[in-house]
């Protein structure tokens, strides 16, 4: 149903690579009633929000709880579908009018015009019925505008649109001719966009269980492909690929994450990790390297749970040394020297640790920090060097303590 203007304003400037996109005929419809509206799917999840400068529709009192349930969790109940069916929205040949009804938690009525082709309903352009309304003639153009988008979402149905079988494919084969070939196949589903330029996102953990349980891709813009693939040895992670129209513009990926994260948060339970978080990989043109680029989204995604600092979504070249750590094998990252202070009884000595070696040795700077006395904080730093039997006064024995502590958080 119809979303809140306000809410989904960044998501719905995000605009599509190729003419005809679901974005472009949005925005068309929303100018051509003068109201914004929005693009569903059948199963009633968002694709497309159509921008319209006209602020006056902002108004938090226009906020009923079907509309507001379906901005947090992007979709709508199997309750509320079945009782916007009822009025028969698919098999209308037309626009339907909804009354408004606050009992069914509908306080504004709605206007729905079907997106059909050639007669099977392929999904819903949603606004809200205001005084006076669009006019018929309005709401007949706005009707031509729905069956090139019928025709649209036709034709990726027709042609493949979900490639999970493909993505999976190249970002579990292994490096050499396998990897070679799923990427080939993947290049021939997708035709001229596949040269295009692309990121790939991960989102761990993703709260399923069922690798078949993720969000359609059209409901999410610029999105290409998406599948699950295994995170450590029971969860699951989210993959992303998503085509970008600029490599210095990652706004459009940043919003893909920080959808897909709202849509997890409100799924279900997530893994043993807690909340979960996304990770960006840099651009890249073409399809040959997209194992890496999952590689370092999947890191990016690594360290932002180990690093709240890092933020929910973080790109892969801002996670410092992350970059090098998450390349480690897992065992590799313990040094035996540092294990001592590892453990739980020591965790104050293992952050004043970590907090000076951030902050390059400089005592002032680390007190004021962790709000200590100067004299408290030399007292610790000789208990770790105790402890580790390293001289905090080496280059290299602060490097060695320093990654030890950063992999720990891995």
């Amino acid at each position: 149903m119809y979303e809140g203007p306000g809410i989904l304003r960044e998501n719905a400037r995000v605009t599509s690579e190729y003419r005809g996109d679901y974005q472009e005929l949005v925005d068309e419809i929303s100018q051509l009633l003068g109201a914004p509206a929005t693009l569903e799917n059948r199963d009633f999840e968002l694709i497309a929000f159509g921008a319209y400068d006209d602020e006056g529709d902002l108004d938090p009192s226009a906020l009923d709880p079907v509309r507001t349930r379906s901005i947090l969790t992007r979709r709508s109940t199997p309750a509320v579908r079945a009782w916007f069916e009822s009025f028969g929205i698919a098999r209308a040949t037309g626009p339907v009018r909804i009354p408004r009804t606050p009992e069914a938690g509908v306080h504004r009525g709605r206007i729905c015009l079907p997106v059909r082709h050639r007669g099977v309903v392929h999904g819903y352009v949603w606004l809200l019925d205001y005084d006076p309304g669009p006019t018929e003639r309005q709401l007949a153009s706005a009707m031509e505008v729905t069956a090139r988008i019928g025709a649209l979402l036709a034709d990726e149905a027709q042609h493949g649109a979900d490639l999970t079988r493909e993505l999976r494919a190249v970002l579990t084969a292994e490096r050499g001719w396998q990897r070679d070939m799923a990427v080939a196949e993947l290049h021939t589903a997708l035709g001229p966009r596949g040269e295009g330029l692309h990121t790939v996102l991960c989102v761990a953990p993703w709260p399923s269980a069922d690798p078949d349980d993720a969000p359609s891709v059209r409901t999410i813009p610029g999105a290409t492909a998406l599948c699950t693939l295994p995170w450590g040895a029971t969860a699951l992670s989210l993959a992303l690929l998503l085509r970008l129209r600029s490599s210095d513009v990652l706004a459009p990926a940043r919003t893909a994450a920080t959808r897909l994260l709202e849509r997890a948060r409100q799924s279900g339970t997530p893994g043993a990790k807690g909340t979960p978080a996304a990770g960006i990989a840099p651009p890249r043109a073409g399809l040959a390297e997209l194992g890496t680029a999952w590689t370092e989204a999947s890191a990016a995604a690594r360290a932002a749970l180990a690093e709240p600092r890092l933020g929910p979504v973080t790109e892969w070249a801002s996670i410092g040394p992350f970059r090098l750590l998450t390349a480690l094998p897992p065992q590799a990252a313990h040094d035996p020297a540092v294990t001592p202070l590892l453990s739980p009884a020591h965790y104050e000595l293992a952050h004043t640790a970590e907090v000076y070696l951030d902050c390059a040795g400089q005592a002032g700077r680390t007190a004021a920090e962790l709000g200590i006395h100067r004299q408290t904080l030399y007292y610790r730093l000789s208990r770790i060097e105790q402890l580790t039997g390293l001289d905090l006064d080496d280059g290299e024995d602060r490097l060695l303590l320093h990654m030890a502590l950063k992999a720990h958080r891995l």
